[in-house]
């Protein structure tokens, strides 16, 4: 019976537009427990990472009465997304906790129509989503501690869905980077590690263009970008002969495709509400956007903008300005 519940699951899924699911038991994940207090004892964890270790292996404190978790994997990667070399392509569409939620949620609607409690998870969880996809089939955690399908490389955001109902869990592919150490490598902030245990992602580049306070050195890591990093990705063989998205919402919106530095550096409230905000970006607020994008303008050799300096009303982006522009203030 529950087999056959399976696969029309499965088919239901596929038919609005998802291909890559899997499933894996819901149960306590207890062989992470040393890997994420390693990481935890030695300063590895950044702002956004659940501090509990307990909450991040333990999917019951989400839900008491969970047997399976559905996983999701959803393509966002355009020909389109590479044209803008200082947005990650992750940023370019829609806001993905947006639209991949709004999946979960027609997942979690077919499984009450038959009676079936459910509850759908996208990213502000503490959930260990890569590992979980990983156990469900779907690929694997790569070098660069991205996760990596056959069919759409790394460019994929995950989404969970626990129930309760018991499902026949699928089995994880044997795939890995083998020898390759390309991302490590190109890595401009030496984050990667051969061990990825000792990855400190408090230095990755992406981190480094979402941190609200940033030293001089941070500042210079960061000309070329204005908010994530798709360094290690670009390199990646798995990302070489991808298939593109079949999500319509994750299509680059065209101001990301045809907005320039100074356009970035001179939004105002509106543009950014209207524009900006509605992207993965958005939530770090306008700010995060002008300061880096001033920095990459620099590093580019652009001229000293003090007309738009005396339009400044934030004494955060002035003090940065200083920083970037005049170098009359020491390290943060």
């Amino acid at each position: 019976m529950n087999d056959k519940i399976k696969k029309d699951l499965i088919k239901y899924i596929n038919s609005i537009g998802i291909e890559l699911v899997g499933i894996t038991d819901c149960r306590v994940f207890h062989e992470l427990k040393e890997y994420y207090t390693y990481r935890k004892n030695n300063g590895f964890y950044v702002e956004f990472e659940e501090e509990d270790i307990e909450k991040r292996i333990d999917p019951f404190n989400l839900m008491k009465n969970g047997k399976s978790i559905i996983s999701i994997a959803v393509p966002y990667c355009y020909k389109e997304s590479k044209k803008n070399k200082y947005f990650s392509k992750y940023t370019q569409g829609k806001d993905y906790h947006e639209v991949v939620k709004s999946y979960l949620q027609l997942i979690c609607d077919y499984l009450k129509n038959m009676g079936i409690d459910s509850k759908g998870f996208v990213d502000n969880n503490p959930l260990p989503e890569r590992y979980i996809a990983y156990l469900s089939g779907l690929g694997f955690v790569g070098k660069n501690n991205t996760f990596i399908t056959e069919r759409y490389g790394s460019y994929v955001f995950l989404g969970e869905v626990i129930t309760n109902l018991k499902l026949e869990p699928d089995t994880p592919i044997s795939k890995n980077c083998e020898g390759c150490e390309l991302c490590l490598k190109a890595c401009p902030t030496n984050t990667l590690e051969k061990i990825k245990i000792d990855n400190n992602f408090n230095k990755c580049l992406s981190y480094i263009t979402q941190k609200k306070h940033l030293s001089k050195n941070e500042l210079k890591y960061i000309e070329g970008k204005i908010f994530g990093c798709d360094i290690c990705q670009n390199v990646c063989p798995y990302n070489k002969e991808i298939h593109y998205s079949n999500i319509d919402e994750f299509k680059p919106f065209d101001f990301m495709i045809n907005d320039s530095l100074l356009d970035v550096i001179n939004l105002n409230n509106s543009d950014f509400k209207n524009k900006y905000k509605n992207c993965s970006c958005g939530w770090r607020g306008k700010n995060t956007l002008i300061r880096n994008a001033m920095v990459t303008y620099k590093s580019m050799k652009g001229k000293d903008l003090d007309n738009i300096y005396k339009n400044i009303n934030s004494p955060y982006i002035k003090d940065y300005y200083d920083k970037i522009f005049k170098n009359e203030k020491g390290e943060k």
